[in-house]
């Protein structure tokens, strides 16, 4: 049985009726539109009004983004991660351009969910039924996504009222958002605040497209802009955890439009495959074919399975349990950068074809390449993920199991996620429960692996100089992020019931990962001997298996060979 999302047979049964309606809605859309019209429309760049009227017809941005309490009277209005993790699919299957415009209105709306600003809310929730899109007016073109270096000010004017005046940039949906939440300083207090911005308003001028894509990424400049205190979000501190909190929920979607992207691309890729014949075969009869199949369907596989998981601990979090935020970096930096992996394998399959124009390989190969560089690069993310290394991996705490969170509620924490400090204080269950669970060959071979980093880090761990090479960090983090990566796969996998072989395959993959990874430290300039020896401990061969292969190969690939093509 396969493990990817395929428009023609999914069922959402997981999801109560008012939202499968959504999600056939959505592919019913998109497979009207047809694959030639889609793809003209994304070489010509042209603006996507079809799509944002059917958003506001349907009411979807409206139901699925709005919390119950400001949905005048819309029943099944509420914001559902589980439910919003199947739309993301859907988006980034058929476009990422669609997906962004969806993407920065979340992004727009955290500060304003976050706020205590109930003037505003009511105003953005009735803006949301009116078919409005939002953005989140944070970087700035000369300090990115800085927000101690922020150049855009708020100046009291007296009397309750402001002018602000700066600029903003690779800001998502600036030509046409209903607000704009905007970051900026008081020019007096020096304080951080956050404010909404009508773009309709004298002092709003969206200046370009800083991209050369069908999807509008501003820059926007305010020019004595006036507002007053019923504009304002959030000031102070509470404005700096609004930045970080509003991040947190929006950098988890980044890894389902890599997924959504790489499933689509898949199907195409082993279809194409199939029907090819060289030198007398079939392009999948040849045996590295197989192998770069089998190895992008892994990783494919573990992306879905780690980025569900993430989300039962996303929707269970609260300020006693915040192991959601190593997680929701992981799907942002890990997940995606599998994305990347995966086209990779399927780019050497189909080879020119994938520069083909009327492929959706062309458009894949491109776009999957930009979400491992969005809400934080993986270098920043990476920084992020190492503060909870030592809790992770040395002091584990007692928390209650947690199953597969599809419940259609609403998930209230995600907007009252309190002070973004004390990370380092964050402690999560033993991985070890996961990973005893199981007795696979490859998973006893990356056992010994993760036990051999654990050597490491207690008998030559990083020395003061050492945790200041960012080198050499980043590849010890991605050493700690196959542990968790792992463990949350496992974890699903039981919850799925996904067979044995394929998990045994997943670890293959992962087991040449950490290997790699390892002797990226071992050959690093700044690693001592004694860290080169314990990484020569860590390079393992994965356990051979090719009755496992075979039964990857006939029960889960070759069963997607004409299984999915997008209308004409």
């Amino acid at each position: 049985m396969s493990m990817l999302f395929n428009p023609k047979t999914a069922t959402f049964d997981h999801l109560d009726a008012p939202s499968r309606e959504i999600m056939r809605q959505t592919i019913d859309f998109f497979e009207a539109k047809g694959k030639a019209r889609l793809k003209e429309d994304d070489h010509e760049r042209r603006w996507y009004t079809d799509f944002l009227d059917f958003l506001k017809d349907k009411q979807i941005l409206a139901t699925l983004l709005t919390p119950p309490e400001l949905a005048a009277g819309n029943p099944h209005a509420r914001w559902d991660t589980c439910r919003n993790c199947a739309f993301n699919e859907i988006l980034g299957f058929y476009s990422l351009a669609h997906w962004y415009a969806w993407q920065v209105t979340i992004l727009g709306l955290g500060p304003i969910w976050m706020s205590g600003n109930r003037g505003i809310q009511e105003d953005t929730a009735r803006r949301l039924r009116e078919g409005g899109v939002f953005g989140f007016g944070l970087s700035e073109k000369a300090h990115g996504a800085d927000l101690y270096a922020s150049e855009m000010m708020l100046t009291p004017m007296g009397d309750g009222q402001y002018r602000a005046d700066g600029g903003k940039y690779y800001i998502g949906n600036g030509n046409v958002a209903a607000l704009l939440s905007v970051f900026g300083k008081n020019s007096e207090t020096d304080a951080y605040v956050w404010f909404a911005v009508d773009t309709r308003q004298p002092g709003y001028e969206c200046l370009q497209n800083v991209v050369n894509s069908q999807m509008y990424v501003s820059e926007f400049a305010l020019q004595g802009y006036p507002l007053s205190e019923a504009q304002i979000l959030s000031t102070g501190q509470a404005a700096w955890d609004a930045a970080l909190n509003t991040v947190n929920v929006g950098k988890y979607n980044l890894g389902w439009a890599s997924i959504g992207i790489a499933t689509h691309a898949f199907h195409e890729a082993v279809t194409h495959a199939a029907h090819r014949n060289l030198y007398g075969k079939y392009v999948t009869d040849f045996p590295h074919i197989r192998q770069l199949f089998a190895d992008a369907y892994a990783r494919l596989a573990a992306m879905r399975l780690f980025a569900l998981r993430a989300s039962d601990y996303q929707r269970t979090a609260s300020m006693e349990d915040r192991r959601y935020l190593l997680y929701n970096p992981l799907v942002k930096m890990k997940v995606t950068t599998e994305g990347e992996h995966v086209i990779n394998h399927l780019w050497d399959i189909i080879a020119a074809r994938g520069f083909e124009k009327d492929t959706y390989f062309e458009a894949a190969a491109r776009d999957i390449r930009a979400l491992p560089k969005l809400e934080g690069t993986v270098h920043v993310n990476m920084a992020l993920v190492v503060k909870f290394m030592a809790n992770y991996l040395f002091n584990p705490a007692d928390f209650p199991v947690i199953g597969r969170e599809t419940a259609p509620r609403h998930d209230a924490f995600l907007f009252a996620q309190g002070p973004t400090r004390g990370l380092g204080r964050i402690q999560f269950h033993d991985y070890r429960l996961a990973y005893d669970s199981l007795d696979l060959p490859n998973l006893a071979v990356f056992k010994a692996q993760i036990e051999a980093l654990k050597a490491m880090l207690l008998a030559a761990p990083p020395t003061k100089e050492q945790s200041q090479d960012i080198g050499l960090l980043l590849s010890l983090g991605e050493l700690f992020t196959l542990v968790a990566y792992g463990q949350l796969i496992i974890e699903n996998a039981r919850l799925l019931a996904v067979d044995d072989h394929l998990l045994n395959r997943i670890f293959d993959v992962m087991v040449r990962d950490f290997s790699r990874f390892a002797l990226q430290i071992y050959s690093h300039p700044g690693s001592s001997p004694a860290q080169m020896d314990h990484c020569l401990k860590m390079l393992r061969k994965p356990a051979a298996d090719p009755e496992g292969f075979q039964a990857v190969w006939e029960g889960h690939i070759l069963p997607l060979v004409d299984g999915y093509a997008m209308n004409p």
